[in-house]
């Protein structure tokens, strides 16, 4: 089935999701939470204090704000965000560029294959939003009496380029085709969420630019509503079930390092075309240099921090310091009544952080009289204390205009592209802090904190931050902390498919590959055809829907040099290959690899299946991955049997 078509069907089914689908379940929120309460003690006496955990969970947020002010001192916020400024006219737009790997758009020098690889992968609205930066930029040219770059459509259509654009890959056309599909869905599936009844389950579509998705959701939503009921607005989160494709998920960690630059350019792209179709007006910010806290671990740069600790322990992702102190929070603080919104001591904090900086690498530390409250107060102030804000300067609000998106699914097909453009420091860190706020949340009944009074609590800490002016504060105060502990609440909430890559990135980083890999060869069709006929090409092209055996490298420990044949099929998937590679290789009699543990029992080493070339670069598989779709798909890669790498904690 055409992804397209799968798209329009599968708002029709009202099936139990297959085992197959990445499904997160549905939060209680606060107000159902109430009515629950209320409903239990209809017939007891009423008690004093039923409406509090809202009046808790607001005066928290408040409290939050006003310590994080006092914290940085009022002379000190301004004269650090007077440091921080929005970019020269011209400046920003051009630095964009750079970002989304398109500053060869505005080179002289450059050739316009160079330009058109890129642009070739681009869906109509994705190259839209690059034309208006292009014209933004241009006209602060022509301010400035410099001469412009070209036109995009004259790159487009240059005869070199064209030979970049295979007919059936030209991105003018895929968008169409893919719109019109998903113009066939239901119209319910499309029709705002505000003005339909509230779901039980949603499904986050990623086979498709998540711009072009915007796109019809806007049109449609301008057809006039008939009997169609309103949705109440009781802050409860759906299920949101993401289908798994034949290739299975792709996470953040599956990719080399090479292939995640070009989804974050890809990614920044639509995020772009995505925010203008919105009508999000979002500033970039560039933070000017600032002097570094002299500590060791408070103030101190993510980078810097990393870079001390994988001297120690080289495939760390997360800084030692917080590695250590959510283990210990995990262990001593979850069950805590009011973790996170009861706070520590301040002098007790301040003994405790003075400390640590003497003391915790050489290791005399010792955690055995810290108290959970004072160690929780000791994350937000590591969290709010770093030199650059957790989610950067330059995305810090437009994660906060997630919170003015009425559309679920748009709000999370933003995040999601957020979370992929953060810097690898910082996405690990931000992971690792929302793995251990979901599990204070699923221990809510011993520490009664639910995912709202975490959200609103922890919302402060990182959308506010010295180097960077907001309008957090601004307004009603109630909608303003309701807004911003709302996004806090979906990043906790629906993590584990934030950091998915789409489907639809993973297909225009391999055409980006095939494209780069076409540039080298001639443009000049008349040539290709006059090289065939002298000499003919002798290489075999795979034929789709055949079922092969593929050889498969194995570079497990003693095994770097060994190879297994297996044989393919429609329903073969990765986890029956890696069966018969652990039956053949490291269980059998002859050829046991496993370690004894202490117990008695064999330890064999945890490995994966990689895609390595063709149109990729490296590539872990999801053990669900069909192979013959991965074989059709790219032909030209190797498969490789590898160990997992034994990173720190986070992703």
């Amino acid at each position: 089935m055409h992804a397209c078509d799968f798209f329009t069907c599968v708002y029709v089914c009202t099936r139990d999701p297959s085992p197959t689908e990445m499904s997160v379940e549905p939060w209680t929120s606060p107000q159902d939470q109430a009515a629950a309460e209320h409903a239990r003690s209809k017939n007891s006496p009423p008690a004093q204090d039923q409406e509090q955990p809202d009046k808790l969970c607001l005066e928290s947020f408040w409290s939050e704000v006003e310590t994080i002010r006092q914290g940085c001192g009022e002379a000190d916020l301004d004269s650090t965000r007077r440091d921080s400024r929005q970019s020269e006219e011209g400046e920003q737009e051009e630095q964009w560029l750079a970002d989304a790997g398109l500053s060869t758009l505005i080179s002289e020098d450059s050739e316009d294959v160079d330009k058109a690889v890129l642009l070739s992968t681009l869906t109509r609205t994705q190259a839209e939003a690059v034309q208006r930066r292009l014209d933004s930029y241009t006209l602060s040219r022509r301010k400035k009496n410099k001469p412009p770059p070209r036109d995009v459509r004259d790159i487009f259509s240059s005869p070199i380029a064209q030979a970049l654009l295979p007919e059936s890959q030209n991105s003018k056309d895929l968008p169409q085709n893919s719109m019109a599909s998903v113009a066939k869905m239901p119209f319910s599936a499309v029709t705002p969420e505000h003005q339909r009844a509230a779901p039980k389950e949603e499904f986050l579509i990623t086979d498709i630019a998540y711009c072009e998705q915007a796109v019809i959701f806007i049109k449609q939503a301008k057809f006039p509503l008939n009997n169609i009921p309103h949705r109440k607005e009781d802050g409860t989160l759906p299920r949101v079930i993401c289908p798994k494709c034949r290739l299975g998920v792709t996470r953040i960690q599956d990719l080399s390092h090479a292939d995640m630059k070009k989804v974050r350019q890809l990614a920044l792209i639509d995020m772009t075309a995505l925010c203008d179709l919105l009508e999000l007006e979002v500033k970039r910010h560039k933070t000017g240099k600032r002097k570094i806290a002299e500590s060791t671990l408070f103030g101190v740069p993510l980078a810097t921090l990393l870079e001390t600790d994988q001297k120690m322990r080289p495939n760390t992702s997360i800084p030692l310091f917080l590695q250590t102190l959510l283990s210990f929070l995990e262990k001593k603080g979850v069950d805590s009544e009011g973790i996170l919104r009861v706070p520590g001591s301040q002098s007790r904090i301040k003994l405790l952080q003075q400390n640590l900086e003497a003391n915790f690498y050489s290791g005399h530390f010792s955690w055995d009289e810290v108290s959970p409250n004072d160690a929780a107060a000791l994350l937000k102030k590591f969290i709010r204390e770093l030199p650059d804000p957790l989610l950067t300067a330059e995305y810090l609000n437009t994660f906060s205009a997630v919170r003015d998106i009425t559309e679920l699914r748009q709000k999370l097909h933003m995040l999601n592209l957020l979370v992929l453009l953060l810097p690898e420091p910082n996405r690990s860190t931000l992971k690792a802090l929302l793995e251990f706020l979901s599990k204070v949340v699923n221990r809510e009944k011993k520490n009664r904190m639910n995912l709202w009074a975490v959200a609103t609590i922890m919302a402060p800490n990182l959308f506010l931050h010295k180097a960077v002016p907001s309008r957090l504060t601004d307004g009603a105060e109630k909608g303003q902390a309701e807004k911003a502990a709302d996004v806090m609440r979906l990043l906790i909430r629906y993590q584990d498919l934030l950091w998915t890559v789409p489907n639809f990135l993973m297909s225009q980083v391999r055409r980006l590959n095939e494209n780069s890999n076409r540039r080298y060869q001639f443009y000049d069709r008349r040539i290709k055809n006059l090289l065939r006929k002298i000499q003919p090409d002798s290489r075999e092209k795979p034929e789709k829907n055949t079922e092969p055996r593929r050889t498969i490298k194995i570079q497990v420990g003693d095994l770097v040099n060994s190879t297994m044949e297996f044989q393919l099929n429609i329903n073969s998937r990765t986890s029956d290959l890696l069966a018969q590679f652990y039956r053949q290789f490291l269980r059998s009699p002859e050829n046991g690899k496993g370690k004894m543990r202490r117990n008695g029992s064999v330890g064999y080493p945890d490995c994966a299946l990689y895609e390595v070339g063709g149109n990729i670069g490296e590539h872990c598989l999801d053990t669900e991955t069909h192979l013959l779709d991965l074989y059709n798909s790219n032909p030209g890669g190797e498969w490789v049997i590898k160990t997992k790498p034994n990173g720190g904690r986070g992703p």
